[in-house]
């Protein structure tokens, strides 16, 4: 049925109709500027579109939103429920839901919004300076003889760091400066007080306290002259500032955070009662462990002393004096064996020789025939050896004759040849 024709009871619009009209008037809005405060966020992972409730905070009015994730992803400020933003949008009408929404493209934070943005842009500025960089922070003394404290005046953050860090430890001192830790005038009597206790010989720990509050509250603590003051401090700078969920950027460039005043009481000065208890059981460790060292090498001597060797030493020499005696016995035996052994060959062999020599030779009739004429005395082998005139010595075997060759007699017979010739 056409758009154009006439409305009546005869002649209804279908509600395909109506939504497609309804649509065009809405999409006729183009884009626009939208404030109000955030109440759900449903991200739904996988999908590529994030679902939004924006509800306007003078009336029970709400509208749904609907963007990319990656525009929740790039928001300066994170955004939760209750967050006060200005959105960018087109409405957009759902025919087949008959349902509006707004398709957004742009969300920026208002109010406590911007404060967070800008405390989140001089985070990152700082942290591209360096002065978050762990390296840089100063360690606490361990005992410190005068704490500087800044707090307002008569607050319950200088009451339970004063009251908790005397009861660790009485004898501490404090330098307290009052300060407004709100407001215009706070950041500069803060730096003024920074810098007295500071550049003050006997303060070895500054510590900034103050309670709880609102971002806005906060505020002149994520103030960059005061960052800044205290980076260049030369004295370790404890940040005490609210409660366990409040962040200002103190906290990063302090030297230390803690979380709440009385924390800040207790990480800077030792509890005396629970140190000397601690020292009392070292030394009782240590006597213990120095009584054991004692017992064991008391043992290690006993077992020492115990041991033959220690016990009677003369035994050491009395094993050697016996095993000296029967090498000596036994040298002895061997050379005797020995000496005996030769005496005996000794025998044998001048028995041989005594039946081999000349004498035994002259003894059965023989003779030896020397010529004493020559040079030197020789004995005859051949009558070539015994000319007429030779002077001889004969040796029989109980004595010697002297003779001279007078003649030589032919031998008694002569080889003859085969055929029985001379």
């Amino acid at each position: 049925m056409s758009g154009s024709s006439p409305n009546s009871a005869e002649n209804p619009w279908p509600v395909r109709t109506v939504n497609t009209k309804i649509a065009d008037w809405i999409h006729r809005l183009g884009q626009i500027w939208v404030e109000g405060q955030v109440t759900q966020i449903s991200r739904r992972p996988g999908t590529r579109t994030a679902f939004l409730t924006l509800r306007d905070p003078a009336a029970d009015i709400s509208i749904s939103v609907t963007c990319s994730p990656d525009l929740l992803a790039r928001t300066e400020v994170p955004l939760h429920d209750g967050s006060h933003v200005v959105v960018l949008g087109r409405p957009s009408f759902y025919t087949g839901r008959g349902t509006v929404s707004l398709r957004i493209s742009d969300i920026r934070p208002v109010g406590i919004g911007e404060l967070l943005l800008r405390i989140e842009r001089l985070r990152q500025l700082l942290a591209a300076e360096g002065l978050f960089d762990p390296r840089l922070k100063r360690p606490l003394p361990f005992l410190p003889r005068t704490i500087g404290l800044i707090s307002g005046r008569a607050s319950a953050a200088q009451r339970d760091v004063v009251s908790v860090a005397t009861e660790r430890w009485s004898a501490v001192r404090f330098d307290i400066r009052e300060a407004p830790v709100q407001g215009p005038t706070a950041v500069s009597r803060i730096l003024a007080h920074l810098a007295e206790l500071d550049a003050h010989p006997e303060v070895e720990v500054i510590i900034i306290a103050r309670g709880g509050g609102s971002v806005e509250d906060l505020l002149p603590f994520s103030d960059e002259a005061l960052l800044r003051a205290v980076a260049r401090c030369t004295t370790p700078v404890v940040s005490a500032i609210g409660h366990e969920p409040d962040n200002p950027l103190l906290d990063l460039v302090a030297d230390l955070r803690a979380a709440t005043p009385t924390d800040a009481a207790k990480r800077v000065v030792p509890d005396v009662e629970a140190e000397l208890a601690g020292i009392d059981e070292l030394r009782r460790r240590s006597a213990q462990a120095l009584r054991n060292w004692v017992r064991r090498e008391s043992a290690v001597v006993e077992s020492l002393r115990r041991r033959p060797v220690l016990a009677r030493p003369e035994l050491i020499v009395d094993a050697e004096d016996r095993r000296v005696s029967e090498l000596r016995r036994a040298l002895r035996r061997d050379v005797l064996r020995h000496v005996d052994a030769e005496e005996r060959r000794h025998e044998h062999l001048a028995a041989r020789l005594s039946t081999l020599g000349p004498a035994q030779t002259l003894a059965r009739g023989y003779a030896v025939v020397q010529r004493t004429d020559t040079e030197t005395t020789r004995v005859v082998g051949n009558l070539d050896d015994l000319p007429v005139g030779a002077q001889l010595r004969i040796r029989v075997a109980d004595g010697a004759a002297h003779a001279t060759v007078t003649a030589r007699a032919q031998p008694a017979s002569t080889p003859t040849d085969p055929r029985g010739e001379p």
